[in-house]
């Protein structure tokens, strides 16, 4: 029997759903993460993957005269660590056999975080993963669809909680998005004009970041806007790029032999492609006709990208004081090859609570179609002209395994 042939393969049944169920809290084995340990070099490559040359990340000498003392890593690196910190039992390795979505269509939908502490050079990371709810709602794009949310734990080498990664995932049957997407048409892609081409250039060359200058609580006004971040128009080549800092992340790493000991295992991880060769399923993001086969019109972005682009924008906003406390974004839409992302925010609120100073931003990814792909809200911290620096947050629990339950009993609720 091949894997398309087995029952319910491509179909969100009820017994799906009880057994993605029955995976809540179960800690997930992971590969080992890209960066086994923050390195200057490792932070420099996947900051230049999005885009961001900050020297608080990328300049040794700069770092060392700030509060931090030295390098630290920009928020979203915490993508590529994550040392397995516990594994699960012979009960939990049998319902983890199998994804009982095969066959189904995965988007991410939601992505949120919570920062407690920075990496610095040096961290090794430890990290659970395990999923924390599913739920069943309506879905415009394929119907049924079965929301999974799993968090991402992370502790640094002394066993400090230094962040929460909190993402949902919509699972949809793939005829459905595909009759939906045969019925809707794809974007229009006109070619760039040199006038639309050098506006996107002017707004590279007017980038500014607020840097060593303490951007202080006080001064910031409700209603400001912070400046604008583009990114794009994207091509296949930003997508390499950014995959050179990240790694491979969803197919295990490795070429030929080691991809083919992968593919023994889990073989559908590699559909063929037109010529008959195995290739891995990530390849929609850079090959138009495997995103066709699955009903979307055109390759596309991953949402890692758009929050590492909306981080961005808010840590150049921010300055080497502040510090991005949370975050939470939704995927609305894909975001193409050629398409050009205008990230854009304002503030929205400011509070004192808890010896915190806290700055509310809302935030948004707008196209150049005027279609707003990924909106978010954010609040940052920063220092006050009293001379109180940032008092970084506290984490919710002690340990990751406390943090895991707590997270498991807030979606049960």
């Amino acid at each position: 029997m091949t894997v398309t042939d087995r029952p319910g393969y491509g179909l969100l049944t009820d017994e799906a759903i009880e057994r993605s169920r029955r995976r809540i809290g179960i800690p997930q084995k992971r590969q080992p993460p890209h960066n086994l340990e923050v390195t200057a070099d490792g932070l420099r490559h996947f900051a230049y993957g999005y885009g961001d040359d900050n020297p608080l990340w990328c300049d040794p000498v700069h770092a060392a005269g700030t509060r931090w003392e030295s390098l630290i890593a920009p928020p979203n690196f915490l993508y590529t660590m994550g040392e397995n910190a516990e594994e699960p039992d012979a009960e939990g390795k049998a319902l983890l056999k199998g994804d009982p979505f095969a066959g189904l269509g995965a988007y991410q939908a939601a992505m949120e975080f919570e920062y407690y502490r920075p990496l610095r050079l040096g961290d090794r990371c430890s990290s659970i993963r395990a999923q924390v709810g599913v739920n069943v709602k309506a879905s415009s794009f394929g119907g049924k669809a079965a929301h999974v949310t799993s968090d991402f734990l992370f502790a640094n080498g002394a066993g400090q909680i230094t962040a929460l990664q909190r993402g949902t995932w919509i699972h949809t049957e793939r005829h459905n998005s595909k009759d939906r997407a045969a019925r809707k048409p794809p974007p229009e892609f006109p070619p760039y004009t040199s006038a639309q081409l050098a506006e996107i250039d002017a707004a590279y060359d007017a980038e500014e970041r607020r840097g060593a200058r303490p951007r202080y609580f006080e001064d910031v006004r409700i209603g400001e806007e912070i400046q604008p971040r583009v990114k794009g128009p994207l091509t296949v080549t930003d997508v390499v790029v950014w995959h050179l800092g990240w790694g491979m992340q969803l197919t295990p790493p490795g070429a030929f032999a080691l991809a083919r000991r992968v593919r023994t295992k889990a073989p559908g991880l590699y559909p063929p492609n037109g010529r008959n060769i195995p290739d891995t399923v990530q390849r929609l993001h850079w090959e138009p006709e495997r995103a066709h086969e699955l009903g979307i019109p055109m390759s596309y972005d991953y949402g890692a990208m758009r929050e590492t682009w909306l981080t961005h924008a808010l840590t150049d906003w921010m300055g080497d004081d502040g510090w991005l406390m949370r975050l939470r974004c939704e995927h609305r839409k894909f975001n193409y090859i050629g398409d050009t992302t205008w990230v854009r925010g304002k503030v929205v609120d400011k509070v004192e609570t808890e010896g915190r100073a806290e700055v509310h931003v809302e935030l948004a990814c707008t196209n150049q179609r005027g279609e707003t792909t990924t909106p978010a809200r954010a609040v940052v911290l920063l220092p006050t002209r009293r001379g109180g620096t940032v008092r970084l947050p506290e984490p919710p629990a002690a340990t990751l395994q406390d943090l895991l339950q707590s997270e498991i009993e807030h979606f049960a609720s």
